[in-house]
Formats: structure tokens, C-alpha cells, sequence
């Protein structure tokens, strides 16, 4: 069996759970976003900082400055739309906690990051969650290192067991 553990440099070692106290999660799991209702088959991706989901419709909302610095709108109001993979929708209001600078196959891109309620198997974790177009992307939800840290191991060989 294969584990990654995964450990928040920010966490020092005597806050941080053993790993026989961590839950294990698979490649892929059912992850329920509190904050819209609904369930997303999430990929869990040690190699992702931060946890990201898919977003549409993204208005900002009471800032009247028509700033195109994004850092701009820090605590400003956002609302968006989430599809999940089964095609339901979910409008969500709150703040943006955080701008971050997001370095991919495509380049590096900013996105605007609010803070969200996620769960598995009854465990409820609050993390910043960046917001992006995963319109073409198989998973609409991905769980990076920052939901990860302290709590969980992946074992690339486990299996959702939704499936």
C-alpha cells in the first residue's frame, strides 16, 4: 500500500495528528460541500496547494471601483455558481479571503480564494477554496494540501466507496 502524508508546514509536530490517528483517503472521493448543499467527486491532489472548485457567474459585489487589481477586492462580497459532475447548481455569497497566484500547465493565473465548509465521512473542515472555470475539467472539485494537511494520508490505491 502506497501513503503520502501529508503535513502542514505551519503545523509543528506536536499539533499535528500521528499518522495512525489520520484518516486515509483514496485518489478520488465523494466530498460534500456544505456551503452549496451538495456533493462533488472530488481528486485528491497532494501536488495542489490549494483546494480549488469549479466556478461561473463570478461577480463581485459593493466594490464600485472597477479596479482590475484583483488584490483590490480583498473582503468584498463574491457570488458565483457550482455545477457538480451530476450537472446541479448551487449559487454561493461571502467574502474573498484571498487572491492567490496559481502556477500551472497554462502559466500562472490569480484567483480569488473563499473560505468553505468541507466533509468526509461525517469530518467537517474549513479551508480557503480558489474559484475557477473547471467547465472542462472531469473533476469539478480538487482537494489540495491545504484541506489535506494534519488530518488526512492518501493511498492512491484506495477506491471512493460510492463507487
Amino acid at each position: 500500500m502506497l501513503l503520502f502524508s501529508v503535513m502542514g508546514s505551519n503545523l509543528s509536530m506536536a499539533e499535528s495528528k500521528s499518522d495512525d490517528s489520520k484518516s486515509i483517503v483514496g485518489q478520488v472521493e465523494t466530498i460534500k460541500v456544505y456551503d452549496l448543499g451538495m456533493d462533488y467527486l472530488a481528486r485528491i491532489d497532494t501536488g495542489a496547494a490549494t483546494t480549488s472548485i469549479h466556478a461561473k457567474d463570478i461577480k463581485v459585489i459593493g466594490d464600485e471601483s472597477d479596479s482590475e487589481n484583483m488584490r483590490d477586492h480583498l473582503g468584498h462580497t463574491i457570488e458565483f455558481v457550482s455545477q457538480n459532475e451530476n450537472g446541479e447548481e448551487a449559487q454561493y455569497k461571502g467574502k474573498i479571503v484571498k487572491v492567490s497566484k496559481i502556477r500551472n500547465a497554462q502559466g500562472v493565473e490569480r484567483r480569488y480564494s473563499v473560505e468553505m465548509d468541507l466533509g468526509w465521512n461525517g469530518q467537517h473542515k474549513t479551508v480557503a477554496v480558489n474559484l475557477r472555470d473547471r467547465s472542462k475539467l472531469e473533476y469539478k472539485l480538487l482537494i489540495g494540501r491545504n484541506w489535506l494537511e494534519g488530518d488526512y494520508l492518501v493511498d492512491v490505491e484506495k477506491l471512493d466507496e460510492n463507487d
